[in-house]
Order: structure tokens, then sequence, then C-alpha cells
């Protein structure tokens, strides 16, 4: 596919990085922008959660990861947990928002992203945000007697006084779940991080604390921030399909969630990025204390799985795709 060159006016990105699996991830993600987008010149925000009452331990990356990130370009931005924390990591994405610079434009990304193209060729609009849509229908599970997809997403945007018709995608059929706006959480953008924020804590709490009785048999955990991001979407007016197929989780990016899953289905292209920006020696030191990168990139074990696979008919859910590697003895985290 043939791209223009029109650039998006600048834009900052960010990501969380933390203790554990999270700290090598980041360090994949900022060198694979690094060498995919070289030019790229916003600001690479890692936020990093802080130490406090709702974590039993210290959730900051070590230092010598801190200090490579900070070498690659990354600025480190501190932030302090207040409603989520280790009970709900998946939250961090939402209360870093508000330590981020006001009224400059961000694309969030998960760290289990790489970036395998020209990022400011994205044509943003971030006047209209959106979130990602490589996504399953995971959410919710409608009991077989009700209430339904629509009766439940109903609710949620009666809650915050939002525009529920206007949310639908009128060309699915009724009661799918594909007729409601839903994101995968991987990425998401918007004009301003505290404005988008604000609002993404404020739903998202409200619906932990005090859900509409139509969730009575819903698990939030860990579908949170995706049940409240296209309620905070549709609150700034954003929409589903806002910006074009084919950029981010396409040409651009790739959520390939664990390394056993991105050798297993995605691109040669993304897989010699992968092996390309672990290949450095200082880069390699550090990425060896993951025993899935160290596992999957450095002792091959990582093409054993592609080879278990045709990447043109791959299974169609994803859960069949993990089974399969765990009977092969190849599933690591």
């Amino acid at each position: 596919m043939t791209r223009t060159s029109a650039k998006t006016k600048p834009f900052n990105v960010a990501i969380v990085g933390q203790a554990g699996r999270l700290q090598y991830e980041a360090l994949l993600f900022v060198a694979s922008l690094r060498h995919s987008c070289p030019d790229f010149s916003g600001k690479i925000l890692v936020a990093e959660p802080q130490p406090g009452p709702l974590w039993s331990r210290d959730p900051r990356m070590a230092a010598d990861i801190r200090a490579k990130l900070e070498e690659l370009g990354g600025q480190i931005v501190p932030f302090e947990n207040t409603h989520f924390g280790q009970s709900y990591p998946n939250g961090n994405k939402i209360e870093m928002l508000r330590e981020l610079p006001e009224k400059e434009p961000f694309v969030f990304f998960d760290t289990d992203t790489l970036i395998t193209g020209d990022l400011a060729s994205v044509p943003f609009d971030f006047d209209c945000p959106a979130g990602s849509l490589r996504r399953e229908g995971t959410w919710p599970k409608p009991e077989l007697y009700g209430p339904g997809y629509t009766e439940i997403w109903r609710s949620l945007y009666a809650l915050f006084d939002l525009d529920f018709e206007r949310s639908l995608d009128l060309s699915q059929p009724e009661e799918y779940w594909r007729r409601h706006m839903y994101f995968n959480a991987g990425y998401f953008y918007f004009r301003c991080p505290r404005e988008f924020g604000s609002r993404f804590e404020q739903f998202a709490s409200t619906i932990k604390n005090k859900p509409p009785t139509t969730l009575a048999c819903q698990s939030l955990d860990p579908w949170l921030d995706q049940v409240s991001l296209p309620l905070v979407v549709s609150s700034f007016g954003g929409k589903q399909h806002a910006l074009p197929q084919g950029y981010l989780d396409g040409e651009v990016s790739c959520h390939y969630r664990l390394l056993p899953l991105l050798y297993a289905r995605e691109s040669d292209h993304v897989i010699e990025i992968l092996e390309t920006i672990t290949a450095p020696n200082k880069l390699k030191k550090l990425l060896k204390g993951s025993e899935a990168i160290k596992r999957m990139v450095y002792q091959g074990r990582g093409r054993k799985v592609r080879e278990l696979f045709d990447q043109n008919n791959l299974p169609r859910r994803e859960q069949a795709i993990r089974n399969q590697i765990k009977r092969a003895g190849f599933w690591i985290r």
C-alpha cells in the first residue's frame, strides 16, 4: 500500500514503564520507534508509577533500564496512583495522563507494541479521538436471558448522559458486538492528555464503584479500561472509524501482546524489526533480564513457534493460537 508523504502536526507519544515485563517492553518500544521513525520530533514520554499505598512492591523500573530509555530519548514521567494501582495495573494508562504535558496532542500505546513505520505519516485528527480496532468481542458476555449488548451499552451511555444512538454502527446487525463502539485500549489519542485523562478517570471510577445493574453478571477485570474508553471517546465527539485503516495495527505499528503471539502471527517485517533492534550488545545485556525475550529472541524459540503456523491461514481465535503454542511447550509470558 502506497502512502502519501503528508505529515501530521507534532505530537507526543506516551507509554507506561514499570518493574517487571513492562520495563523490557518499554525498551523494545522506544528502540523500535527510534529505528523505524528516526526523525520523530515529538516527546517520548515513559510514565512510571511511584511507590505508594496502592502497591505492595516498588513499581519503578530498574535504574539501568531507566537510564537506557533516557539515552534513547525517553523522558521519565513519574505519577501517583490514587484510584487503581496493583489491584488494577491497566489503570496506569488512565492515571498517568494527568501528568503529561497539557494541551499537547498525544498518542498512547501499550508497551507491548512495536513501531514498524513512519509514525509521523499517520493522519491523526487529534480533535476526533479513537482507539484500536484490533480486538475481539471480549466484553460484554451477555447472559442467556439478558440483558443483551444493546441494553448493557445503552445503560452505560445513559450513566454519563451520552448519545447512545450516535455510537452505533448501523451496518452491523442488532445484538452483535460489532454494532457497538468497542476498542482495544492498546492505543488511543486526543488533543490534550489531561482533558482526556480527567474524563477517563471519572468514567472508569464511576463504572468500577457504582456500575449500572445491567453489569451485575459482567466482569470488569481486566476489561474496565476497554469498557470506559468508548464512552470517553464518544464524549469528545470521537468515533469508531476516525483513523483510516492500515496505519496503526498495520504498516506503522504492531500491538503484538506477547512474544509467542508475535512470532506466530505477525509479518516477516515485524520480526525483522524485533530481531534488528534487539541485536546491539548494549541492549542485549539489558533485555536478557527478560526470560521471554531471552528464550524467544536470543535462544531462537520464537522461530520454532513460527514454524508451527501457516501465517496465511491462522486460527481465527487468539485462544486457539495460544493453545497450539502451549501444546508445543513454547508458551511464555
